[in-house]
């Protein structure tokens, strides 16, 4: 595996609607290598691994973005108050770096809340070591971005942490298989779109599956974990597994065929997989299978703790696994 693209995505800025350098890294790593490169109306950028003409055409799909703030005021004394862009906990955000796209810094806290009460977005502050109102819109601008401060830490022999895993980690994934099929070829066209704004409703991978009328659908994203410390809703799915073959959560239910079809690929090739049921969240899969008049559609999950935190934590291994699956799927 390539760690330094990995690493690349990692840092790359990009909430929801604004994922233009993870674009730029992406494009750079794949340029010359794919069939063709796009962007659409969307952001999106879909690359083409054309096929022999015998095969399906494959929708791949990993989404850019990842979630962030995003500025509605700043207070006399210089804090910035903001809202969510995605599926924000507030309570995973305090103590947290932040930093803005031109380069603004900032740190998080939150008001006090009465005792009992979690905090919610609107309790969360940034400060940004502005004096006043006037200096801090100065420097950031109503309607600014923030995500957590990249910082890629390794953990153990196999394992990272890092902000925008979920699911920087996950566009690699898709990357390296199609560079991968660069040396091999396959009956199948592939055409991998790295998706936008996934973490505010599936927006860019909604256009896309309309646009690109596949035959199949296969999305990579990450999953949560039950393998931590009192966690609940109890879940099946834990670090150094493998790859985890998505049946259900709470928005689609994956294609039996598509489920079947990824478990006797990963048996034949003898890849460690996992079987995910996840009773919350979802991924692009539900707008890609509800496209038009339907679309067949699987999920290659890695398995990731502490999702939606500056220290989502993956497995190298199973990242490992998901490659393999995928590639094994896309060439069946």
């Amino acid at each position: 595996m390539n760690r330094s693209l990995l690493e690349k995505l990692l840092a790359a800025y990009g909430p929801s609607g604004n994922e233009g350098a993870v674009r730029a890294a992406l494009e750079d790593a794949l340029r010359g290598h794919v069939d063709s490169l796009s962007t659409d109306a969307l952001g999106n950028l879909i690359a083409v691994r054309k096929g022999d003409g015998t095969g399906k055409r494959i929708m791949l799909s990993a989404h850019m973005d990842h979630i962030g703030l995003i500025v509605i005021d700043a207070d006399k004394h210089g804090f910035l108050r903001v809202c969510a862009v995605g599926g924000v906990d507030a309570e995973n955000m305090i103590s947290a770096h932040v930093v803005f796209a031109n380069g603004v810094e900032g740190v998080i806290d939150a008001q006090p809340v009465k005792d009992g009460k979690r905090p919610a977005v609107g309790d969360l502050f940034i400060d940004i070591g502005a004096q006043d109102r006037e200096e801090a819109l100065s420097r950031v601008e109503i309607g600014d971005m923030c995500v957590m401060k990249p910082r890629v830490t390794p953990l153990g022999e196999h394992r990272l942490s890092s902000p925008a895993m979920d699911d920087r980690v996950a566009c690699f994934v898709q990357a390296e298989a199609l560079l991968a099929l660069e040396e091999t070829g396959c009956k199948n066209e592939i055409v991998a779109v790295f998706s936008a704004q996934e973490e505010v409703g599936s927006r860019g991978a909604r256009t896309a599956a309309y646009a690109l009328q596949p035959d199949l659908g296969i999305v990579i994203d990450v999953t949560g974990t039950g393998d931590t410390p009192g966690v609940k809703p109890r879940l099946p799915m834990k670090l150094g597994g493998g790859a985890a073959v998505k049946i259900m959560d709470s928005y689609a239910i994956s294609t039996p065929w598509v489920v079947q079809m990824m478990l006797d690929e990963a048996q034949k090739a003898n890849i460690p997989v996992q079987r995910e049921v996840l009773p919350y969240g979802g991924t692009d899969a539900d707008v890609i299978q509800q496209s038009r008049a339907g679309v067949p559609v699987g999920v290659i999950s890695i398995p990731c703790r502490y999702i939606h935190s500056a220290a989502e934590t993956v497995d190298l291994r199973d990242v490992q696994a998901a490659l393999d699956l995928l590639l094994a799927c896309v060439r069946a």
